[in-house]
């Protein structure tokens, strides 16, 4: 506790000192502000306070996070054996064979990958980063602003060392936070799609043994055909997105269109600030880890997160349809697909810390009335139609086709027919022109020349009327 009648100036000694990375006794910690302070934890403090300051800038030490991650699926993790790797190679084999019978979407440039915990750690970090930058930039601005505006006049002029220290403690704590759910993630992770989101590089499949063993403990499933349907799953995930290159861009900016929303609670922050306690630093990670310090979404950001939702639902809608497909030989085939489907609704302890740290939950919500969606324009129009709604983003079914499939059908006959929608837009009309292969007409104040007329209302080629010329008028 810090002592009422401690002295300015020794105290404003005592920071300049820290602030400065010089050494300190924790003696003379005690004496100026009555805290009793380890001196073990005293060093390894200012050890850690000296390194961030010898490694310059403010950014957000992301090394820390994929450190921290690969330790803990290291720590657990096991190394992949003959055995699992000839077994899940030879079930995604099959699982390419049949799939090419339920999509038109092509198989992919490259092999797929059987890997460990801490190779899909490897392979994911830089997308975690790419999501998570958002949200831990606020929190380090935060802390600055709150150590700002709290701090005595008398200290203001120490205040630019001190921000830039606190910016480096919160996105330091960020980072660990992070890299701690990344790792437990891997250790729950099945499939490089198995989160919905694309964190693999393009166009690459993977399965991770260890976790499909653990999900497969104390199902009634022969591991043969759980193995066959959790590969006809990722290489179908892992062709959408190969072939719908704009899709990966998408789904991305989407999240972080979402986290770029979130700010601060600023009240809980400043109270965190007034009562905390350098022996017990945990508060701040623990504050970090449950959430604490996320406000309720903004309705801005609920109507990001409804856009996310969608879009989440309509890939994995997608995916569930063509792996049921690929799968009807398979005589677990639809208990398998209930397990994935349940096991997706209520995610895992990992995924749950996830939505705690960045404040997004990554649940398609809408999968089932999406997969409807999917069915029912397979059974309408068929495979290659339904597929060629991947081909561009404007293509893409939205939330009122999950709605009511029906209008989408509709649009659907009337293009393979060569018929004129009963209620197109503009959307549909440049859709047709697409597919005819035909030029979009132009656009803007030049339109009216592409289509014959100038400004005057006159063709191209006609010469201006003359106001003395009779005959012109």
């Amino acid at each position: 506790m810090e002592r009422d009648d401690a002295d300015p100036e020794d105290l404003q000694e005592l920071l300049r000192r820290l602030l400065g990375g010089g050494e300190i006794d924790p003696a003379e910690i005690e004496r100026v502000t009555g805290m009793k302070i380890d001196p073990a934890m005293m060093a390894q403090a200012m050890q850690q306070m000296r390194g961030m300051f010898e490694s310059g800038g403010d950014g957000i030490p992301w090394e820390l996070a994929a450190k921290q991650a690969a330790q803990i699926a290291q720590s657990g993790g096991h190394s992949v054996t003959d055995g699992q790797r000839t077994d899940l190679d030879h079930a995604l084999a099959l699982a390419d064979l049949w799939l090419g019978e339920a999509t038109t979407i092509s198989e992919l440039g490259q092999e797929p990958r059987v890997i460990t915990r801490a190779q899909w750690v490897e392979a994911t970090m830089p997308v975690w980063q790419e999501l998570a930058e958002p949200v831990a930039t606020s929190i380090a601005d935060a802390l600055t602003r709150t150590l700002e505006q709290q701090a005595p006049e008398e200290l203001a002029s120490m205040m630019q060392g001190a921000g830039r220290l606190m910016r480096q403690v919160g996105g330091s704590l960020f980072a660990t936070q992070l890299g701690h759910v990344v790792g437990r993630l891997s250790t729950e992770v099945v499939s490089g799609g198995d989160v919905g989101l694309p964190l693999m590089p393009p166009g690459e499949a993977t399965i991770v043994p260890q976790n499909f063993a653990d999900m497969g403990a104390g199902l009634e499933i022969d591991d043969d055909q759980l193995a066959i349907a959790t590969s006809v799953r990722e290489l179908a995930h892992a062709r959408l997105f190969r072939h719908a290159k704009w899709l990966r861009l998408h789904m991305i900016s989407q999240v972080t269109e979402f986290a770029r929303g979130i700010d601060i609670d600023t009240d809980a922050l400043e109270d965190l600030a007034s009562r905390f306690d350098p022996s017990r630093p945990e508060e701040l990670r623990e504050a970090l880890e449950n959430g604490a310090l996320l406000p309720s979404h903004s309705p801005a950001q609920r109507a990001a997160l409804e856009r996310l939702e969608n879009l989440l639902a309509t890939v994995e809608g997608w995916v569930d349809v063509v792996t049921q497909d690929a799968t009807a030989r398979l005589p677990k085939a639809a208990a398998i697909a209930e397990t994935v489907r349940r096991r997706r609704a209520a995610g895992g302890p990992a995924e749950q810390a996830l939505g705690s740290l960045v404040g997004l939950e990554l649940r398609p919500r809408r999968l089932r009335e999406a997969a409807a969606m999917w069915r029912a324009v397979t059974d309408a129009v068929g495979v290659e139609a339904r597929d060629a709604l991947w081909d561009y983003p404007d293509f893409m079914p939205g939330a009122e086709d999950i709605d009511d499939p029906g209008a989408l059908i509709e649009r659907l006959r009337a293009r393979s027919s060569g018929a004129v929608p009963s209620e197109s837009d503009d959307v549909d009309d440049a859709i047709a022109r697409i597919l005819a292969g035909e030029e979009p007409p132009a656009s803007g104040p030049d339109s009216d020349r592409a289509q014959g007329t100038g400004d005057d209302g006159t063709s191209p080629g006609t010469p201006p009327e003359d106001p003395d010329d009779p005959t012109a008028r």
